[in-house]
C-alpha cells in the first residue's frame, strides 16, 4: 500500500477537462489555400516580391526630371497661352495698363482657372524679367514640366492591361511637332511621348498649346539617352518600330504594330540618327504616292499610330 501511495504520490491532482480542444485538434482545417496564400510556397514568395515591387514604384511624373520655367509674353500670346490650359503659376501685370479686351480677357481667364497668383509690377521691373522684349505689359510664368521616366509608360500601360503604345522622338527639335505628336497620341489610345534629354523639344508653352489640352492627359518622359532607353524597352518585351524613308517594310504590312510597340520618328530631313536607326527591330516606310520626300514627325507619327490602333481595335 506504501509502494502505492509512492506511485500515486507522483501525479497530478484532479484535472480539468480539455473542453474539446483535443477533438478540435483532431479535426480538419478546411480546404487548402491557394498556392499564392501558402507561406513558404514558390508562388507565394513570386506574389510577395510583386507586391513589394508595387509598393516601391515610384509616381509616374518626377523620375525623369524637371524642365526649366518659362515666360509667355505679350498680350495675344498671354491670352492664347490660357485659353488653352497651359500650366501657369503667376500672371505679372504692368501697373496702369491700358485695360483692353485682352487684358481683360486674361485676367478673366486667371479668375476662372484658379491657383495662378497675379502680380502687379513696374515697367522696369517687367523690362528686367522679359529681357527687354515686347511685353505690352503682360507676363505669364509656365512652372517646370515633371517629366515621367520611359519605363512609366510601359508600366501604367501593363497596369491599365493594355500593350504599351508609345512614341520616342529622335532629332526633332520644334516644341510644336511636340506637341502635335502629344495629341495624336492621345488621340489613338496611346501611353506616351519620349524625348531625349539634349539637343531635342520640351514641354514648353508652345508644345502644350499645339497639344490642345492633350498634354495635361499623356505623359512625356525625358531619355538621357534614348538608344539605352530603346534598348530596354525591347529587353522588356517591347518592339521597336522606327520610321524611315528607305525602311524594309510598309505600315501595312507590319503586324507587331498590333503588339506592344515603340514608334521611333525622326526629325523631317535627316530622320533618324544611325545608332537609333541600328537599334530598331524594324524600319518601316510610309508608302506615299504623291512623291512628298518627307513628313513632319507629327504628321508621320498620326499615320503610324492610327495604323496602330486600327489593328488593336
Amino acid at each position: 500500500m506504501a509502494a502505492n501511495n509512492r506511485r500515486m504520490s507522483g501525479k497530478k491532482g484532479a484535472q480539468i477537462g480539455s473542453g474539446g480542444q483535443r477533438r478540435r485538434g483532431l479535426e480538419g482545417k478546411g480546404p487548402t489555400p491557394p498556392a499564392e496564400m501558402r507561406k513558404g510556397h514558390k508562388k507565394n514568395r513570386i506574389a510577395t516580391a510583386k507586391a513589394k515591387q508595387v509598393q516601391r514604384r515610384p509616381v509616374a511624373r518626377g523620375r525623369g526630371g524637371k524642365g526649366t520655367s518659362e515666360m509667355v509674353v505679350g498680350r495675344n500670346p498671354v491670352v492664347e497661352a490660357l485659353r488653352e490650359g497651359v500650366p501657369a503659376s503667376t500672371l505679372y501685370v504692368q501697373q496702369f495698363i491700358d485695360n483692353d479686351e485682352r487684358v481683360r480677357e486674361a485676367l478673366q481667364l486667371v479668375a476662372e482657372r484658379g491657383g495662378i497668383n497675379l502680380m502687379e509690377a513696374p515697367r522696369p521691373e517687367l523690362d528686367r524679367m522679359t529681357n527687354g522684349l515686347n511685353h505690352q505689359g503682360l507676363v505669364l510664368q509656365v512652372p517646370p514640366y515633371e517629366y515621367a521616366h520611359p519605363e512609366d509608360l510601359a508600366e501604367a500601360a501593363y497596369d491599365d492591361g493594355e500593350d504599351p503604345l508609345i512614341v520616342a522622338l529622335d532629332g526633332v527639335t520644334d516644341p510644336r511637332n511636340l506637341g502635335a505628336v502629344v495629341r495624336s497620341v492621345s488621340a489613338f489610345g496611346g501611353h506616351g511621348v519620349v524625348v531625349p534629354e539634349r539637343r531635342a523639344a520640351g514641354m514648353t508653352a508652345g508644345a502644350w498649346k499645339t497639344s490642345a489640352g492633350t498634354a495635361a492627359r499623356t505623359p512625356v518622359a525625358r531619355a538621357t539617352n534614348l538608344t539605352r532607353a530603346l534598348e530596354a524597352y525591347k529587353k522588356a518585351g517591347i518592339v521597336v518600330v522606327g520610321l524611315a524613308a528607305d525602311g524594309e517594310r510598309e505600315i501595312g504590312d507590319l503586324e507587331a504594330l498590333g503588339g506592344p510597340v515603340v514608334i521611333v520618328v525622326g526629325s523631317e530631313g535627316k530622320g533618324l540618327s544611325r545608332l537609333v536607326g541600328e537599334t530598331c527591330d524594324f524600319r518601316v516606310r510610309i508608302p506615299m504616292p504623291g512623291g512628298a520626300e518627307s513628313l513632319n514627325a507629327g504628321v508621320a507619327a498620326g499615320i503610324v499610330l492610327y495604323e496602330a490602333a486600327r489593328r488593336r481595335g
